[in-house]
């Protein structure tokens, strides 16, 4: 790999494009961490929007509103795991796992585990692949994105709401503030940005494939981490999410370059994971551990 072909103009462009379907499900992520919880479903609900998308398409929906139903398909899902999490107090980490199980099997029950092609329609390309001037579209859908929830988290009740409840669960209720009310919107807010991420990845692939999203999870939160958000919660930084995640594929475009095997870039992305993680835990402690 050339310094020179990694840091062309045409590089950047294509790891920006890769990274927006991290940074919209990290977004989401960003409100779920900030809040105290986690979410495990997010990779197999990007798979399902966009098997969910694609189906309808191909069995004649009108391509808009096949894009509307799978975006309502994730947000419901996010609403489930809200649910679970806030009304049968299941524990976060159990209640999406369990989420994440039930959809890949729904995943591989309606595609018999082959993947969904064909979908070369202009208006639909025209969402993962088009340019609104120079700017690939994804890309400006996610500034967009970001620009709203960023202001949803540091300037509306609800954001605020989010990170109180993550700082203090109790003081916040003792403060009035809806709890439960709050989780659900926030997993319904987490399922909804990531059926926009299956849906743009859907319509930039022309297709829809059974492992779509998997083990997206990891790094979405290693983004979310990485980028300054508080594991704990009471603690979210909308941007630094963005930078995590454009850091983690940045990685893996470079090692593409490089040539290095699949085999080895699974450890060195879990490597490079772990070591900021810890490395980011570190700093907000301040100190070593003795």
């Amino acid at each position: 790999m050339s310094t020179a072909h990694f840091l062309s103009v045409d590089n950047f462009t294509i790891v920006l494009r890769q990274s927006v379907f991290v940074i919209l499900v990290a977004v989401g992520m960003t409100f779920v961490i900030g809040m105290g919880g986690i979410d495990l479903s997010v990779g197999a609900i990007l798979g399902l929007s966009g098997v969910a998308v694609a189906s309808l398409i191909q069995a004649g929906i009108n391509i808009y509103l096949a894009i509307v139903l799978a975006l309502v398909l994730g947000a419901v899902i996010g609403l489930l795991n809200g649910v679970l999490i806030a009304y049968f107090r299941m524990a976060p980490f159990i209640a999406t796992l369990g989420t994440m199980s039930l959809l890949r099997g729904v995943i591989l029950v309606l595609t018999s585990g082959i993947p969904i092609y064909g979908l070369k329609y202009r208006e639909f390309q025209f969402f993962g692949q088009g340019y609104i001037g120079i700017v690939p579209v994804p890309v400006l859908i996610a500034a967009i994105i970001v620009a709203l929830f960023s202001f949803i988290l540091y300037r509306t009740r609800l954001g605020r709401y989010t990170l109180s409840i993550g700082s203090n669960a109790v003081a916040a209720r003792l403060a009035g503030i809806r709890i439960n009310r709050t989780k659900v919107t926030v997993y319904m807010i987490s399922g909804l940005l990531c059926a926009v991420a299956g849906v743009l990845s859907t319509s930039r692939s022309e297709a829809a494939t059974p492992d779509a999203g998997m083990g997206l999870e990891l790094n979405v939160i290693a983004a979310t981490i990485i980028g300054g958000t508080a594991m704990t919660g009471g603690r979210a930084v909308m941007f630094g999410t963005v930078i995590g995640a454009i850091l983690m594929t940045t990685i893996s475009n470079g090692l593409n370059l490089l040539g290095v095997s699949p085999l080895y870039q699974q450890v060195a992305i879990g490597s490079f994971i772990v070591i900021a993680v810890a490395a980011s835990s570190l700093s907000r402690r301040g100190s070593l551990p003795d």
